[in-house]
């Protein structure tokens, strides 16, 4: 997991915030959850900031909207609060089940597209074009050759099942990039944090956040933060042997109640939402099945504060090997249990992977998906197939959308 402590300062570097600072929040905010999880819950289930979420906060709120930084961290305390009180309600899994899980397997792998196309953009390889939009990179360009052969070397060390190679890819292309004069030396390696190393601790907005326009927005993290986690527990849990026989992972309150007060702290500490991280899985496979494997986990990310000015000298080309690696595992783990041969529930799913990338926006592609989902089901006259908190949530992203 430790590759978000190189890869969550860059892309939150890109909405204009202090990159250490996000070091230091990104580290404290994955130690205190990763650690509450471990004695409160124990279970073996690591949390930080969640890739996608922190994508679709620096270039969905931040970059395509406008939205202040300050204002896109209070959308993530509001999300998290809401998805608090659904676990205490205990509401969500309710929700959860109202939605087609074609749309929610599309979600994920759409968010994957995402983030490999965001490496792309950011490191060079893909540049706007007046004619086409998008176009290539030059490959005379030392960043685009660095960048591939960063991605071509994670994909080896992925393919080779080389442990930690997410990160050793990023300090492989972080290393190479220093002769060609892309990678910035660090003043110092090993820092005691000051206080401009939290700038970002409790400086949301949330009275911004409310707004009206941005509904969609507090909308799409929280069903990104419903799918994400629940089909991480049930896989991570699987794995270790800890469902019982109906498939269900015991005290799995305790488990979506630290998840969801997670969202709130990322919120507060200005580091994107926390979420519990599939990668919990390689805890798992060395034998781990207590909350001891998070404890342990907890102190090395606490330990990793002292270490933030190694953290932001990363380049984008780096960190794009290491978003194209995780947008691929995305896709491919969840577009093939889609039935593409099922139309009714395919083409809606299809609009979702489809319009999250094209779109930048992870809630215009949830809410394509879902808008297409029922009036695709009432056009073939299946419409009572809907279920009616679809009919809601796409009449609310109807509304917000016609808003904005």
């Amino acid at each position: 997991m430790a590759y978000i402590l190189f890869v969550n300062p860059a892309i939150l570097g890109d909405a204009d915030m202090p990159r250490q600072a996000v070091a230091v929040a990104t580290a404290l905010a994955a130690a205190i959850t990763t650690l509450a999880m471990g004695l409160y819950a124990n279970y073996p289930f690591a949390l930080a900031p969640g890739m996608g979420l922190n994508a679709a906060v620096a270039y969905g709120l931040v970059a395509s909207q406008g939205v202040p930084w300050q204002v896109a961290m209070g959308v993530i305390f509001v999300e998290g609060a809401i998805v608090t009180l659904l676990v205490l309600t205990r509401v969500r899994e309710a929700v959860m089940n109202s939605i087609p899980v074609e749309l929610k397997q599309a979600i994920g792998a759409g968010i994957g597209l995402f983030l490999a196309f965001i490496g792309l953009v950011n490191s060079g390889v893909v540049v706007d074009s007046p004619a086409t939009l998008v176009t290539f990179g030059s490959f005379r360009d030392g960043k685009v050759l660095l960048t591939f052969g960063g991605i071509l070397v994670t994909a080896a060390l992925m393919a080779l099942r080389v442990r930690g190679a997410i990160l050793l890819g990023i300090l492989l292309t972080s290393l190479a990039g220093i002769p060609l004069g892309i990678t910035r030396w660090p003043q110092q390696w090993v820092a005691i944090p000051g206080p401009e190393s939290f700038a970002t601790f409790f400086q949301l907005d949330v009275g911004g956040a409310l707004q009206l326009g941005l509904l969609s927005a507090v909308f799409a993290f929280l069903m990104t933060d419903f799918f994400d986690t629940m089909g991480t527990v049930v896989a991570v849990g699987s794995e270790a042997g800890l469902l019982d026989e109906q498939g269900r992972l015991p005290r799995v309150k305790n488990v979506l109640l630290v998840d969801s007060l997670a969202a709130v702290v990322g919120g507060l500490f200005g580091c994107s939402s926390v979420t519990t991280y599939i990668e919990s899985a390689s805890g798992v496979g060395e034998g781990g099945r207590t909350g001891l494997s998070s404890v342990v986990t907890a102190l090395c990310f606490l330990l990793s504060v002292f270490f933030a000015p190694i953290m932001v000298i990363v380049p984008p080309q780096a960190t794009a090997a290491a978003l194209v690696v995780v947008g691929f595992l995305m896709l491919a783990t969840l577009v093939r249990e889609i039935q593409f041969d099922r139309y009714v529930e395919a083409f809606p799913a299809f609009v979702t992977l489809l319009t999250i990338p094209l779109t930048y926006s992870i809630a215009r592609g949830i809410g394509y998906g879902f808008i297409a989902h029922c009036v695709v089901k009432l056009l073939a006259g299946r419409g009572r197939e809907v279920h009616w908190a679809m009919w809601v949530i796409s009449a609310l992203f109807v509304v917000s959308f016609l808003w904005e």
